[in-house]
């Protein structure tokens, strides 16, 4: 790759560009288990699992897996909070050359439904707290293999569950009796090659379903590494014996699964792991900690664990030895904390469509507040015309962020319109607007699309606004992310009230709940009598945002 203007701010130890090792995703857990076999791969409340056990429960998870018959290319949903099991099917999934396919718990029966018919899902791993859900799925979107399981059954102590207790259907499989079944330990016969699909992540767009983005074992080996290798410089001075990572962003998020999950196998890191944030207990366990830990994190998770009373008390600088932040920008002031905490911090820009990562602010180099950072090593950048798309906008100007390089994905699944509106001649049009100061920095300074960040979860408003036209009361409505201190962005909907009918906002909301994933839920109502409309009846959702801007100025 030729030399860019942001190469010459990597870090002294940061390359321009890799030779990345064309392995398999699952290949990656072989490192630790030859390295620090006894090492603990996993802690789950205080119960471990060594690197070594968890590639031999993955390994005879892969081979039950295949003898109930699941095959290369098949999709295999993974519909779990951040416990063992998911890192077992995760990996036993991918051993098989099956594509991993990342669902959130808190999906309700009709967005599952919908998700699962668009990836032809053949086998599905839920939990215990979810399993009437899934039933209601089932009845729509007949899935050939589901497999159950308790968040209860690896903790040390607790009672493994059985069908009976997970009041299963009968055709269905128990999670941990596929594993003690499980008559082998050999790696599957797979031929997997790094073009392969590995997964596919759910992103979005303004309208309908979400898009399925597909990334392949070369994504994902090499998103692994990009990050290793990037935050090497301060990983260093531990050696693997001390490292461990604190997993309390999902795994079913792409940034997780790239950023603890799977650079916590190339470190041989301990996951510390949090099925659901909770600030108070997460104090709690990094009081406990023996050695600092890495923490990546939304803006949303930094502010609450710096600003939490007992922060002080539990001298919690020394018990982060680096925060990552994601998923949504960052606040200059938070930085400022942060800094004057004396802890290591990065913040970088990344998509699904871009393995998580893409633009990141180095370790040790030079940050700029505001800025998500420098392109990774063998990804390049270039601002196109907003409007004609087919040319670079001059350096500090606004243009559409695009990228290319080895993380971008395959494809979106099933939908060939999306993916050539997207990636065109190996470019991906990210719909974000940005600029290029004249150190080759980039800074986010608006969203081509309408997509809402709160709380580091992508929301975006046509399903929410769908939701609410399906109300009998209402008769127009449309939704926008406003500012918000604590979630960076909070969801607001706009409603107009059919004539004669009365609506108070706490029965919107109480709609709402029935049919989205709470964090989809508005948290402000705002009625009004006509919504702003251009010439043509399309509603315009900017006016919106403009007025809501400039009430926070």
């Amino acid at each position: 790759m030729e030399e860019r203007i942001w190469h010459q701010h990597y870090d002294y130890n940061v390359q321009t560009s890799y030779r990345f090792p064309k392995v398999p995703v699952n290949g990656l857990l072989d490192i630790p288990a030859n390295a620090l076999p006894d090492k603990p791969a996993i802690d789950y409340y205080g119960s471990k699992i060594s690197f070594w056990d968890l590639r031999i429960m993955s390994l005879k998870m892969a081979n039950a897996l295949a003898d109930i018959g699941v095959q290369k290319g098949d999709r295999v949903g993974l519909h779990l909070p951040n416990i063992p099991q998911y890192i077992i099917a995760y990996y036993a999934a991918l051993s098989l050359g099956a594509i991993v396919v990342n669902f959130n718990p808190l999906y309700t029966p009709d967005e599952l439904t919908a998700l699962v018919k668009q990836t032809g899902i053949t086998t599905f791993v839920t939990f215990d707290m979810v399993i009437p859900n899934v039933k209601e799925v089932v009845k729509k979107a007949p899935i050939p293999r589901v497999i159950a399981t308790s968040v209860f059954d690896f903790l040390e102590g607790s009672e493994v569950s059985t069908p009976e207790s997970l009041q299963m259907k009968p055709e269905w499989r128990h999670f941990s009796t596929l594993i003690n079944e499980s008559k082998s330990e050999k790696k599957p016969k797979v031929d997997i090659t790094p073009a392969d699909p590995a997964m596919i992540q759910f992103t979005g767009g303004t309208t309908g379903i979400p898009k399925g983005a597909v990334l392949t074992h070369a994504n994902m080996v090499t998103a692994a590494y990009s990050c290793f290798l990037w935050g090497s410089a301060s990983q260093m001075y531990k050696t693997p014996e001390q490292r461990s990572v604190v997993c309390v962003l999902p795994f079913f998020h792409v940034y997780a699964n790239i950023v603890c999950l799977n650079w916590a196998v190339l470190n041989c890191a301990t996951m510390i792991l949090v099925p659901r944030f909770e600030i108070d207990p997460l104090i709690d366990l990094l009081s406990k900690v023996e050695n600092s830990v890495f923490l990546p994190a939304v803006p949303t998770m930094i502010n609450a664990i710096v600003n939490h009373p007992k922060a002080a008390e539990i001298e919690i600088a020394k018990k982060l030895d680096m925060l990552n932040s994601g998923g949504g920008p960052i606040p200059v002031e938070l930085i400022d904390q942060v800094n004057d905490l004396g802890i290591a911090y990065s913040e970088g820009w990344g998509m699904s469509e871009t393995t998580s990562l893409g633009i990141a602010n180095p370790v040790m180099g030079l940050k700029k507040p505001g800025s998500i950072g420098v392109p990774f090593p063998g990804m390049d950048v270039r601002l196109m015309d907003i409007d004609a798309g087919d040319k670079e906008v001059p350096q500090g100007e606004p243009g559409e962020l695009t990228v290319k390089g080895p993380l971008v994905m395959k494809e979106y699944w099933d939908n060939p319109e999306k993916t050539a509106e997207a990636l065109r001649d190996g470019w991906l049009y990210t719909g974000d607007i940005a600029t290029m100061d004249e150190e080759g920095y980039f800074y986010i300074v608006d969203r081509k699309k309408d997509m809402i960040i709160a709380g580091g979860y992508n929301i975006y408003p046509r399903d929410i606004d769908e939701v609410l036209y399906q109300h009998p009361k209402i008769i127009d409505a449309v939704t926008i992310g406003v500012p918000d201190a604590y979630r960076g962005e909070t969801v607001k909907a706009y409603v107009v009230i059919r004539p004669g009918e009365d609506l108070r906002a706490q029965d919107v909301i109480d709609f709402c709940k029935t049919k989205l994933a709470i964090y989809k839920v508005p948290k402000i109502i705002e009625f009004r009598d006509e919504l702003p409309k251009s010439a043509v009846g399309k509603i315009l959702r900017k006016v919106l945002r403009d007025e809501e801007l400039a009430k926070s100025k």
